[in-house]
């Protein structure tokens, strides 16, 4: 059994999936697998890997679903995950050559069950770093305290233990495509440090068809999804008063958006979630706005 999963989830990427694909046969280590979750794609992808798969060089495991969205995607793959470690590789995106090297021998030397699993550097295509590097004299750490308290700016790479990610599903709603992905990291947040790695594990390109790109747009096609994520980030045990008071603006805003006029009452924190109505209020006509514009 290989120690690391490389998932990809796809929906209609034939045209660069290619390029992560080269990256995986280029590994100084071939301790993994390679898992493309395709979340209901039209075009040639199937084709093309299955095409990837008989020339034997990268092992592949192929899984179509209707589509679901990106969060649906990983729920897929992290049902069907084997392997100890797991780490997200976009479709858009590609890895150094020497990055499963690098994930597998750093969690050999470092890795248990007291921590959750390692963040590494995402990288442009040009190898700059995404953002800033972590910080050298803190060996391990929440995600939620490396950019709230340590001042990390930036995306960076988690790889995961797989008995972990297999917990805090996310939630599908009908007619909705994304849930936040961070949920399930904020989640693991609250029992789990990570190692920190100083290495690029993912060299990442935003395309114009990509959700970071379009994330405007996802609020409003999505309020049901990101009402849930906000709710949940409200109960975190951890985050400072003007965090809290930022997601309770976010949740009235997207209670707004799918015309939840429960919201008060579902609230996780009520008196919160009154002081933040005209800021929400506010949030839910820009995005009309822009959604109007667009």
């Amino acid at each position: 059994m290989p120690t690391l999963t490389v998932f990809t989830p796809t929906f209609n990427r034939g045209y660069i999936l290619s390029r992560c694909y080269e990256s995986l046969k280029r590994q100084t280590n071939k301790d993994f697998v390679w898992l493309i979750v395709d979340d209901g794609s039209s075009d040639h992808t199937r084709d093309m890997v299955e095409g990837w798969a008989e020339e034997g060089i990268v092992p592949i495991r192929y899984h179509w679903q209707e589509n679901q969205g990106m969060h649906g995607a990983h729920n897929a793959a992290y049902e069907l995950i084997e392997t100890e470690l797991n780490v997200c590789i976009d479709s858009d995106d590609y890895m150094p050559d020497d990055a499963v090297e690098n994930i597998v021998s750093f969690w050999r030397k470092h890795g248990s069950d007291r921590v959750s699993g390692i963040v590494g550097l995402d990288s442009d295509i040009q190898g700059r770093i995404i953002g800033s590097k972590l910080p050298d004299h803190i060996p391990t750490s929440t995600l939620f305290d490396l950019y709230h308290k340590h001042g990390v700016t930036g995306d960076k790479k988690v790889v995961y233990r797989s008995e972990l990610t297999k917990r805090y599903p996310y939630p599908l709603f009908t007619g909705e495509k994304l849930v936040a992905l961070s949920y399930k990291y904020y989640m693991l947040d609250r029992d789990y440090e990570m190692l920190t790695m100083n290495q690029v594990i993912c060299c990442v390109e935003y395309l114009p068809d990509g959700s970071t790109r379009n994330i405007l747009s996802q609020y409003t096609k999505n309020p049901r999804g990101f009402s849930f994520y906000r709710k949940e980030l409200m109960k975190l045990p951890f985050g400072s008063k003007p965090f809290k008071f930022k997601q309770a603006v976010h949740y009235v805003s997207s209670s707004l958006l799918s015309a939840n006029n429960k919201f008060l009452r579902e609230s996780p924190d009520p008196k919160l979630t009154l002081t933040a109505i005209p800021l929400g209020i506010a949030l839910y006509f820009y995005l009309l706005w822009k959604k109007k514009a667009a």
